[in-house]
């Protein structure tokens, strides 16, 4: 006979004790955080993915295009093609606004699987808030749409970019970041402005292409205009011809001539087309330059005060060519009549007219203006009484 033995204890089944863990209140609670904690981690993630890849080739593009022109900055870039210019403006406003793009993806995303996770029903009864989300954007979010639609319409037509000079109206300044919903522009005293995209009516953009240098030197009244247009587009040429500001003028300095006369002085417009980044630099430089050659003129500009510049900035004149004078167009083509031809015919008038009064009326006289006979000269001596033939036949 055996001696008595103890049972062997039974396996623990750990798969039955989590099943019946996770089944209890706090196993839910706990299983919702850790599902939460996974998503939010997988969306991380993907993010950081995405912008790196952005990122790489937003710069990608910026070094080729540096290596295309031989240059190591973006600063430096500033004296390249107007193009390559662009392209890096635009690449780098593209992808802030991708960024913007795919953290606001993975917002919504992360936010419906979350609230999936934890209240499954809101999902399934998601058709039912459909409208009442439709209605939401309509009256409270219509704003927040309106502010992406036109920031993304912005950026596709290549209004602005990273960089750029604007004038939106509300600000002035330096764009440095474009988002989905605002745009962040500095202003020159350093104030950081962000403008909604949804109230951005118009976009004065001073970087894209070309600017014109625009100067209004007043000059004495009794200066010679000849010779002070000439100084001024030699001193301007001399200049444009220059090393250090050749890359940075586009074309010919010009004289668009005298723009106001006034009693004191006379107002004399230069212009220059230059880089939209040289814009205040090479102005500078050329007031500098015009006012030494006035002082070698010995011509003293008058005091601001009592002239008033006029005329506009030269919008007719946008392709910066000098429109041709043209000689001015009579009325009539022939001749104007000569002082002895007029007098000629005064005097047949005249005659007409006297013949016309003392002799027969002819059917075409009727027809004819009437014109005032001539005045009879005066007799000295018929002055003094009647004529002999007057006193015979008085009875």
């Amino acid at each position: 006979m055996r001696p008595f033995e103890e049972p062997a204890p039974e396996p623990i089944d750990i798969s039955s004790q989590l099943d019946a863990f996770w089944a209890t209140p706090w196993g839910a609670i706990l299983s919702n955080v850790i599902q939460v904690a996974l998503i939010v981690l997988i969306a991380l993630i993907i993010r950081w993915l995405l912008h790196f890849v952005i990122r790489r080739t937003v710069n990608r593009i910026v070094t080729g295009v540096k290596r295309k022109q031989d240059v190591t900055d973006t600063q430096a870039l500033a004296a390249s093609p107007l193009a390559a210019v662009r392209v890096v403006q635009r690449t780098r406003t593209l992808g802030s606004v991708l960024k913007n793009i795919v953290n606001v993806t993975l917002f919504i995303v992360v936010l419906l699987a979350v609230v999936g996770i934890l209240a499954p029903n809101v999902l399934g009864s998601f058709t039912l808030l459909s409208a009442a989300i439709g209605a939401g954007l309509g009256f409270g979010a219509q704003n927040i749409v309106k502010d992406a639609l036109n920031g993304l319409f912005m950026v596709v037509e290549d209004q602005l970019g990273v960089g750029d000079i604007v004038d939106l109206g509300f600000a002035t300044g330096i764009v440095e970041e474009v988002r989905i919903r605002v745009t962040s522009v500095r202003d020159v005293n350093g104030t950081l402005w962000f403008v909604r995209n949804g109230e951005i009516l118009r976009v004065g953009n001073m970087s894209q292409g070309w600017a014109r240098v625009i100067i209004d030197l007043a000059v004495p009244y009794e200066a010679d205009i000849d010779e002070v247009e000439a100084t001024l587009l030699r001193t301007a040429t001399e200049m444009a011809q220059t090393g250090k500001w050749r890359s940075r003028i586009l074309e010919k300095p010009e004289v668009w001539g005298l723009e106001s006369v006034s009693a004191e002085a006379m107002v004399i417009r230069v212009v220059m087309k230059v880089r939209t980044s040289s814009k205040d630099d090479v102005a500078r430089e050329l007031r500098v330059r015009l006012k030494k050659a006035l002082d070698e003129m010995d011509l003293k500009l008058p005091s601001l005060s009592s002239v008033v510049l006029s005329g506009f900035d030269g919008v007719t004149r946008v392709k910066g060519a000098k429109p041709p004078k043209t000689a001015p167009n009579p009325v009539l083509d022939r001749q104007p009549p000569s002082k002895r031809s007029l007098r000629a015919k005064r005097a047949a008038a005249s005659i007409s007219g006297a013949g016309s009064v003392a002799g027969d009326a002819g059917p075409s006289t009727a027809l004819q203006k009437p014109v005032k006979p001539a005045k009879p000269a005066k007799d000295p001596e018929a002055s003094d009484g009647p004529s002999d033939a007057q006193t015979k036949d008085t009875p």
